[in-house]
């Protein structure tokens, strides 16, 4: 089966989904100010870390063009990047803040804000292309942290692995050739406020990866 090539970044006019098509351009109609585009990953080059999110959120990421910036679970993410060393400078909720991370990248498997957080198959897989790209456009990388089961799937099939022999799980490990897998439990407001992932589970998967390191 020949594997479909593309840039690491989807082009702010894609079309590949058209359900998020229409809803970008729902967004852009109320909110002109806004990205309303697929957006790009966030980080180093050099990165030995990336982080794989699920999509933007629509008031955060699709707000404001930068990977997990304006919402709860960038507070957290970010935070906790900062902690583990990752970044330089301060994290504040706009992509203008000067913020930078060392070793590490951020990239969602969807790169387009689907209607209530949820994309559908069709749009996973159609996104996971550029996915795929990404990951393989760093020379450095070695490690891959992935945010929730629909995140850590789609990075497995990127990768060309089974899914049964990658299972999700809150700390899971696994190696997909040169690179190593670890899943976490998505940073978002409601697992965070249903005690499903707590911001010490969250920061143990990141210390474990820079212990790995």
């Amino acid at each position: 089966m020949k594997t479909e090539t593309l840039a690491a970044e989807a082009p702010l006019d894609c079309v590949r989904c058209p359900r998020l098509v229409d809803y970008r351009i729902h967004n852009a109609a109320s909110q002109p100010d806004w990205f309303n585009a697929p957006v790009p990953s966030f980080g180093d080059p050099e990165a030995w870390l990336l982080v794989v999110g699920l999509a933007p959120g629509v008031t955060g990421a699709n707000r404001t063009g930068r990977p997990f910036t304006g919402d709860y679970a960038g507070d957290l993410l970010y935070s906790t990047l900062e902690k583990c060393g990752l970044t330089e400078g301060q994290y504040d909720r706009r992509p203008d803040d000067g913020l930078m991370l060392r070793g590490a990248m951020i990239t969602n498997a969807v790169r387009c804000v689907p209607p209530q957080n949820k994309p559908v198959g069709a749009e996973i897989n159609a996104c996971r292309p550029f996915l795929r790209a990404r990951i393989n456009a760093l020379p450095n990388l070695r490690t891959i942290i992935t945010l929730g089961k629909i995140s850590h799937d789609s990075t497995v099939r990127a990768l060309d692995g089974k899914l049964r022999e990658h299972p999700f799980g809150h700390g899971a490990q696994s190696r997909i050739g040169r690179l190593r897998l670890i899943a976490s439990y998505h940073c978002s407001r409601y697992n965070t406020q249903t005690r499903r992932l707590t911001e010490d589970m969250f920061e143990d998967v990141f210390r474990l990866a820079t212990l790995m390191e």
